[in-house]
């Protein structure tokens, strides 16, 4: 038998809840993986063989102790703007599409969704599948192929998600119990209640209620806990909160921005803030360009907003700039469109590279490597060999500039200029050393990583927050058969 993770929202929890079970099976000698029909992220990781599946299916793989695959994710899409979507159909591009045009791909998205599941049941014996956004949507249950289409399919055991941290849980379950179609209902088989503030025994009561209104059993309650794990979708940006730290560095707070995970680890050792267009740059000591799904239209904004004029004032003062995929094209001399990443035409850069990106092809670099910095500049020249992984459509040449890494990316005369396709950059330990000695020198201040970071284990450390919150014998039976 395998579960499906359900939720009264999104943002509720579903994600880590699935990652935690992975953990704890494994830990059981029980082989399990993660799968989720459809999730719409720009958050994304790439697989060994070149595959592109949301970044959270890779977390939940690796508490699993197994390799991300195609078939965990085998449908995302990734929000370009306008009601468009690329649509990644099993790790690959497919084609970009608006909603009302996704919806007429039902049938067909749901069986490709299906069988990738049945194929990791087949190879692993056992799913943690989790569902999408709320389970109860009532207008989308002829189409809903992440909740109610594929429970269906594969008729799973429901763990159902609630997150009380923003209030009206009792609602959140009950409405969402209440409103399930009557197939799925009984095949709930316990609650969660997600980021609980303060002491649990304060709900025991609230517990007895939601327990004699549902005729569920509430299976835990789980605290707000500060585990670093990576972050799914763009709703986590709302709640990060900046720590009182002497660097404090700015991530561009782009419309369309992804895989901001990739600077997830610099909030440990610096204040990251996500700054909107528009807002001032005055006050950091190093400003990055993250990734988007569409540079044009975002470089078009940061251009109007005064953004760029300010990222090359903060250049002139001598202040790092760094550019990441969608944010290192931005940061060269014009990008050229033949219509297939916004509109046709040339548009100007913000100009600090001496790089040309053009967009001719419906075809997408994604891929894993390993990246030595080259020696030029006080941060790379520190930075040895790192790993990360490629993520972009467009084609960049380099005109004046040096390599930043080997065979890859772009760097100014004095290394103040960093541009790079390789998302995953400041996971490397070796990096985040480069960058902050850098920043923290600058202040006369000495850096040195947190060395309890290296041997971390994040997913046990979840696992063991789980299983002191949660009862798991109703869980872990299910996977006993």
């Amino acid at each position: 038998m395998s579960l499906l993770v359900l939720g009264t929202a999104s943002h509720v929890g579903k994600s880590t809840v699935v990652a935690a079970l992975c953990r704890i099976l494994s830990n059981r000698g029980i082989r399990v993986a993660p799968f989720k029909s459809q999730n719409m992220s720009l958050n994304s990781y790439i697989t060994r063989d070149g595959a592109e599946i949301g970044i959270a299916q890779a977390m939940q793989a690796f508490a699993a102790r197994i390799e991300p695959d195609a078939d965990m994710n085998p449908i995302l899409l990734k929000p370009k703007g306008e009601m468009v979507s690329q649509v990644v159909l099993k790790g690959r591009p497919w084609k970009d599409l608006r909603i009302s045009e996704y919806y007429r791909e039902t049938d067909h998205l749901l069986s490709i969704a299906v069988a990738s599941a049945r194929r990791l049941i087949e190879e692993y014996g056992h799913i943690v599948a989790e569902g999408a956004g709320g389970a109860a949507e009532l207008n989308l249950y002829s189409r809903d192929i992440a909740n109610i289409r594929v429970e269906r399919e594969l008729c799973l055991p429901v763990l159902l998600v609630a997150d009380i941290e923003r209030g009206g849980v009792f609602a959140q379950v009950y409405g969402t119990l209440s409103l399930l179609p009557e197939d799925i209902r009984p095949r709930v088989m316990g609650i969660v209640i997600n980021k609980f503030r303060g002491d649990p025994a304060l709900f025991e009561e609230g517990v007895q209620i939601i327990e004699d209104l549902c005729g569920i059993p509430v299976l835990g309650i789980m605290p707000v806990f500060s585990i670093p794990l990576p972050s799914e979708d763009s709703l986590s940006i709302g709640d990060k909160r900046s720590g009182n730290l002497p660097v404090k560095i700015a991530i561009i707070r782009l419309p369309r921005i992804s895989n901001f995970t990739d600077f997830e680890q610099l909030e440990r050792y610096a204040a990251v803030h996500y700054v909107k267009p528009g807002e001032p740059l005055g006050e950091y000591d190093c400003i990055i360009i993250p990734g988007t799904k569409n540079t044009i239209d975002d470089l078009l904004l940061l251009q109007s907003s005064g953004t760029a004029t300010g990222i090359v004032t903060a250049r002139e003062r001598g202040i790092p700039i760094i550019g990441i995929c969608g944010g290192y094209q931005m940061l060269g001399k014009e990008i050229i469109d033949e219509g297939l990443e916004s509109r046709c035409g040339r548009y100007d850069g913000i100009g600090l590279l001496e790089v040309t990106t053009r967009f001719s092809r419906y075809e997408k670099v994604t891929r894993q490597v390993y990246r030595e910095a080259l020696l030029n500049g006080p941060i790379l020249s520190s930075m040895g060999v790192v790993k990360g992984y490629e993520i972009h459509m467009g084609e960049t040449d380099r005109a004046g500039d040096k390599e930043a890494f080997a065979g890859e990316g772009a760097v100014s005369k004095d290394g103040m200029v960093i541009g790079t396709y390789l998302h995953g950059l400041f996971e490397n330990q070796s990096a985040i050393h480069a960058l902050l000695s850098y920043l923290y020198a600058k202040k006369g201040l000495d850096f040195e990583l947190d060395s309890t970071d290296q041997d971390r284990d994040m997913y046990e450390d979840l696992a063991t927050e789980f299983e002191r919150h949660v009862r798991l014998d109703p869980i872990i039976a299910l996977f006993c058969d």
